[in-house]
């Protein structure tokens, strides 16, 4: 695998806070960074051919520019440049093809709306298989030195125990360890459906059931935690709406980390609820995680 980091530019704020965060992320792994822009430049007959020199060039000073300061930036990171002639979702899907990882600029409605997903960031994460993660041009995602304090934040991921996730926790710990952060890993459950004189519903049916999850979240953390004994691992099993629980926990988070499920057929290619809600609602970036 090219363990190199690619970011979609297109000339936004935010593709460049996009940009910006993935130069940090890749200083963090020492891979790196590869900057594509994806247009698609054929001009129809009523367009003269000169428009889509134009547009050529003003890619090409983009990604120039964008090299240039993030060089003076980041002197020691390895930064290369592509422009594609193409529809931008297949072109980024190509470009990623054995990346580590694919970042994004997401605009952003204010801290408390979080992103918008647009049709392209939508595809690609049903697409691609590696990490997509997710920026908005936030005050703190910002360049010039602005962005770091993301760094120093906490990272936060999103468990089923009822699925495994291996590709998810490993994508997390590995985080949380290059960072020197905590990892919060928050599992959360609702209660079963009302039936007969609602037992389910009793202080000890309760408390049993809240144990019966702390401990599947316990067993499938173990192995992780034997894995990065250096990792501050905050482990919660909580009870209320999956959604809005990880929402609460990412409020401050330097990354928030979800999964979504690969889906081989062409039927049901979405990201699952949860990572939906997750990725419309951040104020903190999003990395969505594809596993089986």
């Amino acid at each position: 695998m090219n363990q190199r980091i690619v970011v979609g530019l297109d000339g936004s704020a935010e593709s460049v806070a996009a940009a910006h965060w993935a130069a940090r992320e890749a200083l963090l792994r020492d891979v790196p960074l590869h900057l594509v822009h994806a247009e698609t430049w054929s001009a129809p007959p009523s367009i003269p051919a000169a428009g889509s020199d134009v547009r050529r060039q003003w890619a090409q000073t983009l990604l120039r520019e964008a090299s240039d300061e993030l060089s003076g930036t980041h002197p020691r990171l390895d930064i290369s440049a592509e422009s594609f002639d193409g529809q931008p979702a297949a072109s980024l899907t190509r470009a990623a093809a054995g990346a580590s990882m694919l970042v994004l600029g997401s605009r952003g409605l204010g801290a408390l709306r979080g992103f918008v997903l647009g049709s392209l960031g939508m595809a690609l994460i049903r697409a691609v298989e590696q990490p997509v993660v997710l920026v908005r041009a936030a005050e703190d995602t910002l360049p010039h030195g602005q962005g770091s304090r993301h760094l120093d934040r906490d990272v936060v991921v999103g468990v089923d125990t009822g699925r495994p996730c291996d590709a998810l926790l490993s994508f997390a710990f590995d985080e949380a360890s290059r960072r020197a952060c905590t990892l919060h890993a928050l599992h959360t459950w609702m209660l079963p459906p009302l039936a007969g004189y609602g037992g389910a519903y009793s202080p000890e049916a309760n408390a049993r059931i809240a144990e019966t999850e702390r401990t599947r979240l316990d067993d499938m953390l173990r192995p992780w935690r034997d894995r990065y004994p250096a990792v501050g691992l905050d482990a919660q099993a909580t009870l209320g709406p999956v959604s809005g629980q990880l929402l609460e926990a990412g409020s401050g988070a330097g990354l928030m980390v979800v999964g979504r499920r690969i889906r081989r057929s062409s039927v049901g290619r979405h990201i699952g609820p949860i990572a939906h809600a997750v990725l419309h609602h951040s104020t903190a970036p999003v990395a969505v995680i594809a596993h089986e």
